[in-house]
């Protein structure tokens, strides 16, 4: 039997069975990607940007293609999957257009003294080999945001693809090469934990771009050694509610970070807080527009949730519903299943302290928490190891700024929620939400360093 099967999330059929990558499999991309290191080197800054816009427009040609295996594999809603590789169109873009800005600067020595007439240039040289370990809930693009900036950077690239995905990461692959990157600067493998682990551990690995759960960033971290880690992990990210918000703009950004994707990212609204003087109407409104709401087989354009990527994740997320109903919350819709579909769901009245609130939640399930002052709100948010994005509505910039000074957070969104992201901002979090920062040019930093020479 083989290691692993690709389970269609909605219909349950196999997609496909394989066997993962040994640690031989390992030995050998790792000793082709450090000889790729010299061709890399060799590639001047325009042919890596020229070779990253052919990708980008690759994946436009290629877009159906793409979000169909996407929406196969993981269950995203095909308009969903769409989005994705637009988004994924721009990542490759920003990467091409940063590839020939990486720049350096010019010190004088004769700042401090004593003086000598020296002048030190700064510049920002590739770290070498950098192994790229991606999840399955945004297979292609959080896939560019690894590939495109340590490419643009002018690393060598080890790709490790969650197993869900395998065969969208190797059109994405094939992709990459058909626009002119060589096998020896992009491998792709899907490991075991025990080769995964070695890969790790490799000499020859300079870095480790990692998004996924903090139970597997430990596990890394403990294995990396001297490395450079780039993590970006998990969220409980809040969207707070004041009287003076929009509150149809707020029940839509609810709606659209917190069931998109039935509910499976970092940044989702997992936590809405909202001001008692305007809790019955922003409830009231939200469970109207949630209501209606399309749920089922994710390849038709209309629907709007579709299954968690398997039932383990389903059990997971039920589960936590049901202990936050034992504990007093109040079911204002949903709380149903069929298969791996959760309808999405309201709850309110959820304590403080259950599962659902208190740990990342990776399902379509709002929990609402009424609230009175900012206080309140900031002891309750940053009473939490993760702190990746949050949103508020409200028309005060004062308290805005306030927030924005006080929440421990890597991003506030300001009448929106904390779902934003553009592929060219910083992203990423404090405490366990991770270590480093996302956003291409960001990424291009991280995934480099600077070397001086005096004269």
């Amino acid at each position: 039997m083989a290691d692993y099967q690709i389970l269609n999330p909605y219909s349950g059929a196999l997609i496909e069975e394989f066997d993962y990558s040994t640690r031989e499999d390992v030995e050998r991309a790792i000793a082709l990607l450090v000889e790729g290191r010299r061709r890399q080197e060799a590639t001047p800054a325009f042919e890596r940007s020229n070779t990253l816009l052919r990708l980008a427009q690759l994946l436009l040609e290629r877009k159906e293609q793409l979000a169909a295996l996407i929406t196969e594999e993981t269950g995203k809603t095909i308009s969903d999957s769409r989005v994705e590789i637009d988004r994924a169109y721009n990542t490759a873009i920003a990467s091409a257009m940063e590839a020939r800005a990486i720049n350096g600067e010019a010190l004088d020595s004769d700042a401090y003294p004593p003086q000598r007439d020296n002048i030190g240039v700064v510049l920002w040289k590739p770290l070498g080999t950098i192994l790229c370990i991606t999840p399955f809930n945004f297979p292609i693009n959080i896939a560019l945001h690894k590939i495109g900036p340590a490419y643009a950077a002018g690393n060598t690239i080890l790709f490790k693809p969650g197993p869900q995905n395998k065969r969208s990461a190797e059109l994405l692959v094939e992709l990459c090469y058909i626009a002119g990157m060589d096998n020896s600067v992009l491998q792709l493998l899907i490991p075991d934990i025990e080769a995964t682990s070695h890969a790790v551990a490799h000499p020859q690995v300079q870095a480790i771009n990692f998004t996924g759960g903090t139970a597997a960033a430990n596990a890394i971290a403990a294995r990396a050694g001297y490395k450079k880690l780039l993590f970006e992990l998990g969220g409980n990210d809040p969207l707070i509610v004041m009287p003076d918000g929009d509150l149809n703009a707020a029940v839509n950004a609810a709606i659209n970070q917190r069931f998109a994707t039935a509910g499976q990212r970092c940044t989702a609204a997992k936590r809405l807080f909202v001001h008692c003087d305007v809790f019955a109407a922003f409830s009231e409104r939200l469970v109207s527009a949630t209501e209606r709401l399309k749920v089922g087989d994710p390849s038709e354009d209309d629907t709007f949730v579709g299954p968690l990527i398997h039932s383990e994740a389903a059990d997971g997320v039920e589960r936590r519903i049901h202990a936050a109903v034992s504990a007093g919350a109040r079911v204002l819709c949903g709380n149903k299943r069929q298969g791996n579909i959760l309808w999405p769901t309201v709850l309110a009245h959820v304590p403080d302290n259950v599962e659902l609130v208190a740990q990342e939640t990776f399902g379509p399930v709002i929990p609402l928490r009424a609230f009175e002052t900012i206080d309140e709100v900031v002891a309750l948010v940053n009473n939490s190891p993760f702190g990746l994005q949050a949103g508020v509505f409200t028309q005060n910039l004062t308290l805005a700024k306030q927030l924005y000074n006080r929440l421990d957070v890597g991003l506030l969104a300001v009448n929106d929620g904390p779902g934003f992201r553009a592929e060219h901002f910083p992203f990423g979090g404090v405490k366990e939400s991770g270590v480093g920062r996302e956003g291409v040019r960001y990424a291009i930093r991280e995934m480099s360093y600077q070397k001086t020479l005096v004269f």
